[in-house]
């Protein structure tokens, strides 16, 4: 993305309008920044810096991405993967189809209302036991968390499970190793089918709103297509594993 002509040429905010804009923290601006995840600004006149449409929209792809439930770490490669000549009206459509697959569950909650809904004092050992499950996921502000409530009751219960937190870690990798895999190759079915036809059709609305309806039909099929091989393939290597037959 070509953010120092996006500032020049069209819109041009101070840290404290984009963050404005995008409603979201100066903190919050800066610690995206100082991550990767958003580009530096154009520093002009007094040394202030200049930030344009580009960035405003690629804040609000990171939102969007963070309210799917992603950490930190896996927004940061899915940018890394993203064409460097996409303007802002593509990153506009890119958060508009992340946000057909994001899940409700996704929200953000203080440590205060983590413990009252989680019906225990949790102390940093069990935020980071969680953090491992996928449960939760911290923040730029260290009394905030993004949780998705779907998987905090097996979570709380858990902790009290005697599974080594590196075991927890472990197994996690393991399942994020192929789900990644899976979603790649995904990913690429949907870019060469869907997006690439989109951009040679001259950003045609009737194709994008096809896209939309596609990626949001898409969802349910994959995420139980995905469900149910795994359940399938668990099962039989468990087993296998333990002379069950």
């Amino acid at each position: 993305m070509d953010v120092g002509s996006d500032a020049e040429g069209g819109a041009s905010y101070t840290v404290d309008e984009l963050a404005a804009r995008a409603g979201v923290t100066v903190r919050t601006v800066r610690f995206y920044g100082t991550r990767g995840l958003l580009p530096p600004p154009v520093i002009g006149a007094r040394r202030v810096g200049h930030y344009g449409q580009g960035h405003l929209s690629r804040l609000a792809l990171i939102e969007e991405l963070q309210r799917q439930g992603m950490t930190l770490a896996a927004i940061e490669r899915y940018l890394e993967q993203l064409p460097a000549d996409l303007s802002a009206q593509d990153l506009a459509i890119h958060r508009a189809l992340v946000a057909s697959w994001a899940p409700e569950s996704a929200e953000s909650i203080t440590r205060r209302e983590l413990e009252r809904r989680a019906g225990r004092e949790l102390t940093e050992r069990d935020v980071e036991r969680l953090a491992a499950m996928g449960v939760l996921d911290r923040t730029a502000d260290d009394d905030t968390f993004r949780l998705d409530g779907s998987l905090l009751r097996l979570g709380v219960e858990l902790l009290d499970v005697p599974i080594e937190h590196e075991t927890i870690l472990a197994s996690r990798t393991v399942l994020l190793q192929h789900a990644r895999a899976a979603a790649q190759e995904l990913s690429r079915l949907f870019r060469d089918e869907v997006w690439s036809p989109y951009r040679e059709s001259g950003e045609d609305p009737d194709h994008l709103s096809a896209m939309r309806s596609l990626s949001a039909h898409m969802q349910p099929m994959v995420v139980q297509a995905l469900l149910t091989a795994f359940q399938r393939s668990l099962s039989e290597e468990l087993r296998s594993a333990f002379g069950r037959r």
